[in-house]
């Protein structure tokens, strides 16, 4: 009898962390500034000096409550730091400020979006273990090799220690690379949304761990969990889940063990390779932090951030389907840049298609945007323009070709449509009388054509089509002219 064949499900879950935008960090008020000259923000309490004592940022306990009620987490009513020892090189005090068994919030949930190639678009609910506060470690530049001193050097930035983050775990509910970049994206516009973070990965801003198993089926106990660090695209995510989720299959179906390890994805070779042992919660040897004191958030302070709290993206998405009758997919792309939807949203206020403004904000605006490297909120081009021109297109008065001449302009100098409009004559043609008469010219100028459309060469309406539009520099109402063409044309 064969013996059935093993159907692997994979488990993953996201550890996230979330470069929280204060201006100064979490125990210290130097500077968190990005790009500036190495060693330029720091401090005695940065650099863990004898004597220094750390305080409690405001702003970054403020923003961890706002994150973890839009993350549906319940906020403790008591919490605490402690100090997780970490010998590296980047952490001048030898030791991590973080939070361990009691965090600020626990058990949460986000929705997420799932659109796999092939399959039918899902929603999924992803629960969160929890969120906690803690400080980010400095960064090593490794500069290679130096001819004079005939060996390899790194040198240690410390701008990046003590900026406050917080991390977010989820729990292992993830089970394809496509979910786990999907609930990454969403803590990302979530977060941008709140104005608690850029979320810029490619600063660093945004970071995430993924932790992946596979087991014998979904009744199955896990297997054993290998961790990927610092994946810095939402593309890589899914890629790395992949490659690690068929290495991880194929090592158990060959014999082999699967290694409890930390590992690193290698964008140039599209692998993950091994990096060092996973060590556990036992190695980092956690004890509360002595200089700091227990937290409390009062029930009338969460009650004051709770009603801060802007609408948040999955509700903006719903909202955008039931009131302005978009498709899923619309309303996904608008609500993506929490900037674009404020954009739309004042555009449909001035009184504009909703389909329309999503049309042309999605389309030609994105990518100008794109290209000139901007947010919707510089663009010149203000949403009741948008509006205006859209409104000349649907009355008729300029059609979708000239919007798009005088659209450049727009984006470039700002300015009234309508009066661009008026001022060049750009206004559509539409009375039939004018119309009609350039019809009857075309028609004595290409008789060989007309005998030739009237014996069956129906095809040639287009061109006729063409040669009025050539005519009246593409001002004829297009719906108008084909009718009077039509109705001359068969005579």
């Amino acid at each position: 009898m064969t013996e059935a064949k093993v159907e692997w499900e994979p488990v993953i879950g996201l550890e996230t962390h979330v470069q929280l935008a204060t201006k100064s960090k979490i125990f210290t008020s130097a500077s968190t500034s990005f790009g500036n000259e190495p060693n330029t923000h720091i401090d005695p309490i940065v650099c863990g000096l004898p004597g220094t004592l750390p305080v409690l940022n405001k702003k970054v306990l403020e923003y961890a409550v706002k994150a973890a009620m839009a993350l549906n987490l319940k906020i403790a009513k008591h919490c605490k730091f402690d100090r997780k020892q970490y010998f590296y090189p980047d952490l001048p005090k030898n030791y991590q400020i973080s939070q361990f068994d009691e965090p600020i919030a626990e058990e949460g949930w986000i929705e997420v979006e799932v659109a796999e190639k092939g399959k039918e678009t899902y929603i999924k609910k992803i629960g969160i273990e929890r969120l906690h506060m803690e400080e980010d470690a400095g960064k090593l530049v490794h500069a290679g090799s130096d001819r004079l001193a005939g060996s390899t050097h790194s040198l240690v930035d410390y701008n990046r220690a003590g900026v406050p983050l917080a991390e977010i775990v989820s729990k292992p509910d993830l089970r394809t690379g496509r979910e786990a970049s999907e609930y990454a994206s969403e803590i990302r516009r979530i977060v941008r949304y709140l104005g608690v973070s850029d979320g810029n990965m490619q600063e660093g801003s945004l970071r995430c761990d993924v932790n992946i198993s596979v087991r014998r089926g979904p009744n199955a106990p896990f297997g054993t969990k290998v961790e990927i660090k610092n994946m810095n695209s939402f593309s890589a995510i899914q890629k790395a889940c992949e490659y690690e989720i068929k290495r991880q299959i194929q090592t158990y179906e060959n014999g082999g063990t699967v290694l409890q390890e930390t590992r690193l994805w290698d964008e140039s070779k599209q692998l993950t390779k091994s990096m060092r042992s996973k060590e556990g919660s036992s190695d980092y040897r956690y004890f509360p932090d002595p200089d700091l004191g227990p937290i409390e958030v009062s029930q009338e302070l969460q009650e004051k951030w709770r009603s801060e709290l802007p609408e948040l993206p999955s509700a903006k998405r719903h909202r955008y389907v039931d009131e302005f009758a978009l498709s899923m997919y619309d309303a996904r792309v608008l609500t993506d840049d929490h900037n674009m939807a404020r954009y739309f949203e004042k555009v449909v206020l001035s009184g504009s298609d909703a389909k329309q403004a999503s049309n042309w904000i999605t389309g030609a605006l994105a990518s100008y945007v794109n290209a000139q490297k901007i947010g919707f909120q510089q663009l010149l081009l203000s949403p009741e323009n948008l509006a205006e021109m859209i409104e000349l297109i649907v009355t008729n008065k300029i059609s979708g070709k000239i919007a798009k001449e005088i659209l450049p302009e727009l984006l470039q100098k700002g300015g009234s449509p309508l009066e661009i409009v008026e001022n060049r004559g750009l206004g559509m043609i539409s009375d039939p009388l004018v119309i009609e008469k350039i019809v009857n010219e075309l028609l004595v100028a290409h008789p060989k054509e007309v005998d030739s459309f009237r014996a069956g060469k129906k095809k040639l309406q287009g061109f006729f089509v063409g040669q009025l539009m050539k005519k009246t520099s593409g001002k004829a109402d297009p719906k108008l002219a084909n009718q009077i063409l039509t109705k001359k044309l068969q005579g």
